[in-house]
């Protein structure tokens, strides 16, 4: 029988929380490991005490497992908190949407799954479950494009699990990626596209519709737009920034982000007349409202081109929600917001404008 080790701790405080220091040996050299209690400074010494022994008693039966495996982590973790913890240690290599968009993932429908179904960890899980896992997706209404988001996430976890030799193998190999149907867009001719124009005028999205209409712009790019950005003499805009929508404490939050995709998507482009004449109505429209509204204007978008009347910056979710309405308001032909930079494409292609220069224009 292996022997167990009982291993040398003690309480302590940090910021106002408690936390139990874990005296460990590691390559020969003495190591302190902290774990929180889940409690304040001025608990009752009955709650710390109880508390203290829960989680040492966890921690030392975690580390005996490892010793026993010849030092590997610990495999037989439930698959949230060791995604939680996966996250988090590739969050410096990924860009600030990819990682809102995992945590979302797995705080979410993740959480909700797997929680409920403790038996499977790390090194449980097989690629029965998994599948399992992605039928449920589906019947909760995900789209393939979307069930395909999680299987990345989750073969690129359990494939740093494998390097990090907590696995023999990767049961994510063994399984399906999902197969994405061929989604074919819509998009407008150019008649409907100037019409669209014409007819939202006074719509607060109206900047956003020109820019993904008028130059083939992605949501969160047109967004982005900065008046500081734009050459008014060479009539061009260079696109360095993104706009993202991400929840803290439960309420939308804005964030630019000087960020983009890739380098192709970081990219000067020419603004098209019509483009360049909405445009000079919108900056005219901006500086009636903040002389309208004097202190109620919020000043923090200034250098936004997509501002509602008050001078915020338009959120993405509303943009997108917002546009389906005035669609129907306006009795026009229903085609997604992102069907807009389709309809650029096709009329340029229409007047017969090399691919390569739709695909440089587009970000591709």
């Amino acid at each position: 029988m292996a022997q167990k080790n009982t291993l040398a701790a003690s309480v302590q405080a940090k910021n106002g929380r408690l936390h139990a220091v874990i005296q460990i040996k590691e390559n020969g050299k003495t190591k302190s490991v902290w774990r929180a209690l889940g409690l304040p400074e001025g608990t009752s010494q009955t709650q710390i005490n109880k508390a203290f022994r829960k989680v040492v008693t966890a921690y030392e039966e975690e580390y005996n497992r490892r010793l026993a495996r010849g030092g590997k982590p610990d495999a037989d973790i439930p698959i949230h908190p060791f995604l939680c913890a996966y996250l988090e240690k590739v969050k410096p290599r990924l860009q600030v949407s990819t990682y809102e968009g995992y945590h979302q993932m797995i705080n979410s429908r993740i959480k909700s799954y797997f929680s409920a179904r403790p038996r499977l960890t790390v090194e449980s899980i097989t690629p029965k479950d998994i599948e399992a896992f992605y039928r449920w997706l589906a019947k909760e209404g995900l789209k393939t494009g979307s069930v395909i988001h999680y299987h990345t996430l989750l073969h690129s976890a359990f494939r740093q699990a494998f390097k990090d030799e907590m696995l023999d193998a990767n049961p994510f190999d063994r399984v399906e990626r999902p197969k994405k149907s061929d989604f074919q867009g819509a998009h407008y001719s150019e008649d409907e596209l100037v019409a669209l124009f014409e007819l939202c005028r006074s719509d607060p999205i109206w900047p956003c519709i020109v820019l993904a209409g008028g130059m083939g712009l992605r949501r969160s790019e047109a967004l982005g737009v900065r008046w500081s950005r734009i050459d008014m003499d060479s009539r061009t805009v260079l696109l360095d920034t993104k706009i993202i929508e991400t929840q803290v404490d439960g309420k939308p939050v804005l964030r630019a982000i000087e960020e983009m995709k890739n380098k192709s998507s970081r990219r000067t482009l020419p603004i098209p007349d019509p483009v360049f004449e909405m445009l000079e109505t919108i900056k005219a429209k901006q500086e009636i409202n903040r002389k309208l509204f004097r202190g109620s204007y919020n000043r923090d978008w200034d250098d936004y081109v997509c501002t509602d009347e008050l001078g915020n910056l338009l959120r993405p979710n509303f943009v997108t929600e917002h546009y389906r309405y005035l669609l129907d308001k306006l009795g026009l032909r229903r085609i997604r917001f992102h069907d807009l930079r389709h309809t650029f494409a096709s009329v340029l292609l229409n007047k017969e404008v090399p691919l390569i220069n739709v695909s440089n224009f587009l970000g591709h």
